[in-house]
Formats: C-alpha cells, sequence, structure tokens
C-alpha cells in the first residue's frame, strides 16, 4: 500500500506540474498564430484531447482481447475505466472542435468527414457504456463488452485517417514529411500531449481502484444473498 501511495503521489506531482507547464506555454509563450490569432491556442487542447481518445479507446480495445484470452475481470473493468475517461475527452474533442469551427468557419458544426467520423466514435463508445449498464451478470457484460470494445476501435483509424482519404476542410498540421509548425508551438503541443497523457494515466489508475472495489463489495453481497437465500431454504 506505502508502495501505491508514494507512486500515485508521484504520479501526481508530475501530472501537475506537467499541466501547468502546458496551461502556461498554450496561453503564454506560445506566440499567436498570425491568420487566426489567439483562437488558435484551441489547437493546444485539441490535439492532445484527440490523442487521449485514441489511446483510452485502444486500451479498450486491448483490454477487451486481453479478457477473451485470459476471462480475468479485472481486465473488463480496466476497459470500463478507460471508455468513460474516453468518452469524456472525446465530448471536449467536439467542443472544443465546434468552438473553433465557429470562430474560423464561421459555424458550430460542418458534416466534415473528421468532425463526422469523430460523432460516429463518440457515439459508439457512449453506446458501449449504456449497454454495460443495461446487461446483466458481470462475465456475460464483461464478454459482451469485449466484443464491442474490439469491434468499435475499427472506428479509431478511420477517424485518424479521415482527411487524408476524403476531401476536407479539417487542417492537417503534421504529416509524413512535414511539421507547419513554429518551434514555439510545436514545444507547447508537445509539452500539453505529455501533461494530458499524464492526467490519463491518473485518472486511469484512480478509476480502475474504484472500479475494482465496487466489484468486490459487488462480490460480497452475491455471497451474503446466496447464504441468506441457503438459510432460508433449509
Amino acid at each position: 500500500m506505502c508502495k501505491n501511495g508514494f507512486l500515485d503521489s508521484l504520479l501526481g506531482i508530475f501530472t501537475f506540474l506537467a499541466v501547468g507547464a502546458g496551461l502556461y506555454m498554450a496561453f503564454l509563450y506560445a506566440p499567436n498564430e498570425k491568420t487566426m490569432g489567439a483562437v488558435q491556442r484551441i489547437f493546444y487542447f485539441h490535439v492532445p484531447l484527440a490523442w487521449i481518445s485514441f489511446l483510452a479507446f485502444f486500451v479498450v480495445f486491448a483490454c477487451g482481447v486481453a479478457y477473451l484470452l485470459t476471462r480475468n475481470i479485472r481486465w473488463d473493468l480496466l476497459a470500463r475505466s478507460s471508455a468513460e475517461i474516453g468518452v469524456v475527452f472525446s465530448t471536449l474533442v467536439l467542443i472544443t472542435g465546434s468552438i473553433w469551427a465557429r470562430a474560423v468557419w464561421n459555424t458550430w458544426w460542418t458534416w466534415d468527414p473528421r468532425l463526422t467520423t469523430m460523432l460516429v466514435l463518440w457515439l459508439i463508445y457512449l453506446g458501449y457504456l449504456m449497454l454495460r449498464s443495461a446487461v446483466e451478470g458481470a462475465e456475460k457484460r464483461a464478454r459482451v463488452s469485449a466484443v464491442i470494445g474490439i469491434v468499435g476501435f475499427i472506428n479509431v483509424p478511420i477517424v485518424f485517417m479521415s482527411i487524408r482519404w476524403w476531401r476536407a476542410m479539417h487542417p492537417v498540421v503534421i504529416t509524413r514529411t512535414r511539421v507547419s509548425l513554429a518551434p514555439p508551438m510545436l514545444a507547447t503541443l508537445l509539452v500539453c500531449l505529455a501533461a494530458f497523457t499524464l492526467l490519463y494515466s491518473y485518472l486511469l489508475r484512480h478509476s480502475t481502484r474504484i472500479a475494482l472495489a465496487e466489484n468486490a463489495l459487488e462480490e460480497i453481497h452475491i455471497r451474503i444473498t446466496e447464504r441468506q437465500f441457503e438459510r432460508r431454504e433449509r
């Protein structure tokens, strides 16, 4: 417990420092973009939010595979925690994207391929969480959730490649051959990416711990109920 507490504290400190550094660089260090001005600073939050959404749903995918192979309920609980965080972050992706679109495109929403596929991804994992609450039985719920998490992840590479496969208004800042960012902007983006990754790790660690505790309490409740039923039958 002491070791886990120390790791939690250390991760929390690094997360706090990284988020603070990211906020400072996003609002004060990075220069204003010539065309868009201050609204471009949403970029330093929008891109990391999208990255964490993809990472969170990849964890759901990997945990789904691991559960089907091992039938260890811990993998299912980790997938649930990651999906919850992923839905929150993907919601923020859509919100920040809409704010940016209103300033740049003069509309809150357009059915651009990147926006549309991201909306579909959000709906898939929102449905994943809703289904979890509807299916009874831990094993059945974990099995069904694992399959949906694996199949749903197919949309992640579609979202990523959408601006390359279809004609889109969404800007492409980073490609294989070039980075369309000044060095201070790139440094700010990298710090924000690191900060959001640490934040995701911190949230996932604590959310999974809560999920494990809830599962243990549920098992205790089931055992007590079974014993009470057995006594009544006697």
